[in-house]
């Protein structure tokens, strides 16, 4: 987190439940980073943190909380804030995902700034019309609430619009172009014979040498009937396999090597030696060593990955040179407004009409 070290359990969902665009993506459990973390009483009134020159009030955490909080509303209704896990409510940590969001995109502005990354004419009127649609969605009881104002509402939106910006710019050099070769998926069937098993704790327990031995054996009679023209092979996993998956799909670096080397170097409908690996023995049966729709689908996963790397190293590295000041008092006095009325739940889908991802 921004400014502690408490991870979030809630982050995957809450990102998933926005629906936001990258910057969503990169908010991370910290830990000692050597950046300095101060906790001070000299704050503005209502000013809940401040990171470098850049300042963050009550009204801003609280459209960011509100939005987040009707939300959840919304998809899993009132009761979800009776959740707990080992004694932290479900309400403190969105609101620690609250905070590490609006902090992060605070950040990035400020980033953005020292890369002199600016609106154009357009996009500033964009900001503007959004702020006014935005608030004009409020009744009183949101604004008051809230304590929102148009002009705060057109710098949240400016300030997202600006991370955006300098998050693109970062990442704009990387190649999209990744190779069949790199990306590829195969998929195979598998036979199955456990050597070991798995205790609670999820550590392998090794069987007894004999029974290893066995295995072993069984699995080499299997492949001889695999081969010999006369089984088939998905019968002979469902009838001998210990495990009752039978068909994966998978690509480089997501299996056990030996595994991964021999279903790599097998063509279509070839099947392997016994391979031996940490649970067991394996038969493996390569039926497309090119699936086309998991390779594609894994090339834009390899091109989000790097994008990520490169910009996260950017951004740690700008984010240790930042003084950060959490005002402990007022945070911990903010709560999720409880008023039938305070329904707003469009902050973000605003912000998505006016700035479409491209």
């Amino acid at each position: 987190m921004f400014f502690g070290n408490k991870c979030n359990i809630t982050a995957v969902l809450v990102a998933g439940v926005l629906g936001i665009s990258m910057v969503t993506g990169l908010t991370a459990c910290g830990g000692d980073d050597g950046t300095k973390v101060v906790f001070t009483t000299g704050f503005g009134k209502n000013e809940v943190f401040r990171i470098g020159d850049e300042s963050c009030s009550k009204a801003e955490i609280m459209i960011y909380l509100t939005t987040t909080q009707n939300q959840y509303e919304n998809v899993y209704g009132t009761e979800i804030w009776n959740i707990s896990l080992n004694g932290v409510t479900l309400e403190d940590n969105v609101k620690e995902t609250v905070l590490a969001r609006i902090a992060q995109i605070k950040t990035m502005y400020l980033l953005a700034k020292e890369k002199e990354v600016a609106l154009d004419e357009a996009e500033e009127a964009k900001v503007v019309q959004a702020a006014q649609e935005y608030y004009s969605s409020l009744n009183d009881t949101e604004i008051e609430t809230m304590g929102a104002t148009e002009e705060i509402v057109e710098n949240l939106y400016r300030e997202y619009v600006m991370a955006d910006k300098v998050y693109r710019l970062i990442i704009q050099d990387i190649n999209p172009e990744i190779s069949d070769d790199e990306a590829r998926k195969i998929t195979v069937q598998q036979i199955f014979f456990a050597t070991a098993s798995t205790d609670m704790d999820g550590n392998l327990k090794p069987y007894s040498e004999s029974s290893i031995q066995k295995s072993y054996e069984k699995a080499c009679e299997v492949r001889t009937m695999a081969v010999d023209g006369e089984h088939d092979f998905t019968e002979l996993a469902s009838k001998y396999s210990d495990d009752s998956e039978i068909t994966y799909s998978f690509g480089k670096g997501e299996a056990e090597s030996a595994y991964e080397e021999a279903a790599f170097n097998l063509a279509t409908d070839e099947v392997s030696q016994v391979i031996q690996c940490e649970r067991g023995y394996y038969i493996i049966k390569c039926t497309n060593t090119l699936d086309r729709e998991e390779t594609d689908a894994n090339k834009l996963k390899i091109v989000e990955e790097r994008k990520r790397e490169v910009f996260g190293q950017e951004y740690d590295s700008f984010v240790n040179t930042l003084v950060r000041q959490l005002n402990d008092k007022l945070w911990d006095e903010i709560t999720l407004i409880t008023d039938e009325q305070v329904t707003t739940d469009n902050f973000f889908d605003v912000y998505a009409k006016y700035f479409p991802e491209e």
